[in-house]
Order: structure tokens, then C-alpha cells, then sequence
């Protein structure tokens, strides 16, 4: 487990107020609600983008909180997925890992499984400003996990998709995933995406965090 204590902030109209929350080691952790419920704003509050004084993030022995964020080794994919568009996919992959100092040969190396295991080698270096939509999914998961995160965070990750191409990205996300035995909180308001991919179900009510159960799987 992974302990979140005292993440709470005022927007105003409208607050975070997780006290305590405990998110699992292991598999995919769903972090579902509607629109406006909050989802979005702890995802930025946990990455960095925004800033609480109180917050706490229990990570083993580390204190991720506490980290710049370039250290705190998350994996992130955006809804929006962020890609530079004036590079190719595979500039967009080896940027990522450069700005964390990684090692060249062993980015190298993971690069080539994951285009082979992904069957990339068509679009790696095309502009990502060309790239399908599953090509850029595709793109912003390995960058995600070039640098062999601690954590994977995915915000929305299929919501530009249509549902041909999500169902291949859910079956993409749930490989590489077991693959690398890899965390993962996904934040979504799909339900399909909670029913096909969770192993642990939270979900967010008025900027509080909820256990919850999943009625069918």
C-alpha cells in the first residue's frame, strides 16, 4: 500500500478533503465519479501540478510529497496525452527519459521491446502532429513508462478514442501493466473502462474519496 494523508485544498466553491487514503501496490486502482466531482484535481494535486502544504504520500520509505517531482519516478499519461507535436513518437519517448538522466543504453533497449511488443516501428518516427489516435495512445503509455516508474497514473486515457480503438487500448494498458508488474491508478468517469480494467475500486463524491464495490464485472 501506498498512504495518502491530508490532501485537502480550497478552490473556493468547491474542496479536496482526503484525509486518509490507502491505495494498493498491486494491479490497476480505479478512481471513478462524475464530472466535477473532484477526480481531475487529485490527480494534479498527486502528480505536482497543483500544491498542498499538509499533503503526505507514504511510498515504502519514501515521503513522495516531499520530492521535486522530477524525482518522484510517476509514470503519467493526460487525457489530452500531451505529446510534442513538432517531434516524432519516438523523440517524444527518449525526451522523457533524457530529462530524468536515464541510462542510454538500457532506454534503448526497453525502446525496442516496447515497439516490437506494440508494433510501433511503422510510426516511431513520424510527427506526432501525424500520428493516429492509437498511435499517439500507444506513444504516451511508453513514454509513461520508459523510466521504469514506481507508480503509473492515467487520467482519462481513452477518452478521445472511439470504442474500437478503447477496447484495444484497455487491452494494451491491462498487458503492459502485468508486464511490468506495475501500480496503477486510473481516473475515469467510464464505467467500462472501472468493469474491464480494475483490481481495486475507489470513487470520488464531492472531493472525497469512497471505497466502493464493482456490482458486475
Amino acid at each position: 500500500m501506498s498512504l495518502v494523508e491530508n490532501l485537502f485544498h480550497d478552490y473556493g466553491d468547491f474542496k479536496i478533503d482526503v484525509p486518509r487514503w490507502e491505495i494498493p501496490d498491486r494491479g490497476i486502482t480505479t478512481l471513478s465519479g462524475p464530472s466535477g466531482s473532484g477526480k481531475t484535481s487529485i490527480f494534479r494535486l498527486l502528480i505536482g501540478l497543483e500544491k498542498t502544504t499538509a499533503f503526505t504520500w507514504r511510498f515504502g520509505e519514501v515521503d513522495l510529497a516531499r520530492l521535486p517531482v522530477p524525482q518522484r519516478r510517476l509514470g503519467v499519461v493526460f487525457q489530452s496525452l500531451d505529446l510534442f507535436p513538432h517531434m516524432t513518437a519516438k523523440q517524444n519517448i527518449l525526451f522523457a527519459a533524457q530529462a530524468r538522466g536515464l541510462n542510454a543504453a538500457d532506454t534503448q533497449k526497453r525502446l525496442r521491446h516496447f515497439a516490437e511488443a506494440l508494433r510501433m516501428e511503422g510510426f516511431l518516427d513520424r510527427s506526432a502532429a501525424l500520428l493516429s489516435g492509437g498511435e499517439k495512445q500507444r506513444t504516451a503509455l511508453v513514454r509513461a513508462l520508459i523510466g521504469r516508474p514506481r507508480l503509473l497514473l492515467l487520467d482519462e486515457p481513452f477518452s478521445a478514442l472511439d470504442e474500437e480503438l478503447r477496447d484495444e487500448g484497455r487491452k494494451l494498458l491491462k498487458s503492459l501493466i502485468l508486464e511490468e508488474g506495475l501500480p496503477a491508478l486510473l481516473v475515469t468517469h467510464d464505467r467500462r473502462d472501472v468493469e474491464t480494467l480494475g483490481d481495486h475500486f475507489f470513487r470520488v463524491q464531492q472531493g472525497r474519496v469512497e471505497p466502493t464495490s464493482l456490482v458486475s464485472k
